[in-house]
């Protein structure tokens, strides 16, 4: 029998595939997968896949064919020198921080909206807000916002500003991503009490011990997904030109073509409409910093700038 169904999370080249009401324990058909060339990992969580049974009551099935993806998010990764697909097939790119411990980083921001997929939504979460939030923070936030991006701060612990983001997630699927520790599965547990249990039950499986969340993970509660993913601690950036960086920044968007050179990445050049935007303060000087430390990590490495899966 041939099912569709959608992976739930994937170890060790063994995948949980949900198909309809069933949960399958799928593996891969062959050495590789259909659709899936010369990729890190052929598989993430939110994948759409063909399966091809094993027997009505198995409970296990063969996977030989990955879907077209709708959106995907994609890191780097230095080990096996290419890129490695986190979530795939989600409505909403939450951008989760902290204001403490660790602290807000906004280039680390900077650097996962640059590699967002245009074709979903993205929502920036600023959690641990019970803590006292720098000037600095405020004016990044009421920046971020001025750009069209939208912003929450919230609790986990004091269960702040819950209500707002549990309403953002309601009917969609979403992936959660930013840092170790700035309390994604906090917050996911608080707004879907339950899940903490699931994932424990799945880790016990696997001799995992208590629910860390080392491998992404999409967990429904209703018609409601949520993409739990490990965190991370940089984002290097890849496949995007050393021209086509300035159209990931919306900021820079309304000045390009008006500079002195056409060809100008605002960065040496004479008479830069960006740079002279950044002089009178339209444009926030530290967005500008971390438009130019990437654009700087794109030369130096730009064999590495292959298209994302």
């Amino acid at each position: 029998m041939i099912l569709t169904g959608r992976i739930l999370w994937g170890i060790n080249n063994i995948y949980s595939v949900k198909c309809g009401e069933k949960t399958l324990e799928c593996r891969i058909k062959g050495k590789v997968l259909k659709n899936a060339d010369n990729e890190y990992n052929p598989l993430s969580a939110g994948d759409e896949v063909k399966v091809e049974t094993e027997g009505s009551d198995s409970g296990k099935g063969l996977i030989f064919e990955r879907l077209e993806r709708k959106t995907g998010y994609s890191r780097w990764n230095k080990k096996k020198n290419a890129p490695q697909i986190i979530a795939a097939n989600f409505d909403l790119l939450v951008v989760v921080a902290s204001v403490e411990n660790p602290p807000f980083r906004p280039r680390f921001v900077d650097r996962v909206l640059v590699m967002a997929d245009a074709a979903a939504e993205t929502l920036i979460v600023v959690n641990k807000s019970d803590k006292d939030m720098s000037s600095d923070l405020l004016a990044r936030l009421k920046n971020y916002r001025e750009l069209g991006y939208d912003c929450l701060t919230t609790s986990a612990k004091e269960k702040i500003g819950m209500d707002a983001l549990k309403s953002r997630l309601l009917g969609k699927t979403s992936v959660f991503f930013g840092q170790s520790g700035v309390g994604k599965s906090s917050l996911l547990n608080v707004l879907f009490p339950g899940i903490e249990l699931k994932t424990g039950e799945i880790s016990e499986k696997y001799n995992r011990g208590r629910h860390t969340t080392n491998f992404a993970q999409l967990i429904f509660s209703g018609d409601t997904g949520i993409i739990d993913t490990p965190g991370v601690r940089e984002i290097e950036i890849f496949g995007v030109a050393p021209q086509d960086l300035q159209f990931r920044f919306p900021e820079f968007v309304p000045l390009i073509g008006t500079c002195r050179y056409p060809s100008c990445l605002h960065m040496e050049e004479p008479r830069c409409a960006v740079k002279n935007a950044v002089e009178k303060g339209t444009i926030h000087r530290d967005r500008y910093e971390s438009y130019t430390r990437i654009l700087k990590g794109i030369k130096e490495n730009e064999q590495k700038n292959y298209t994302a899966p």
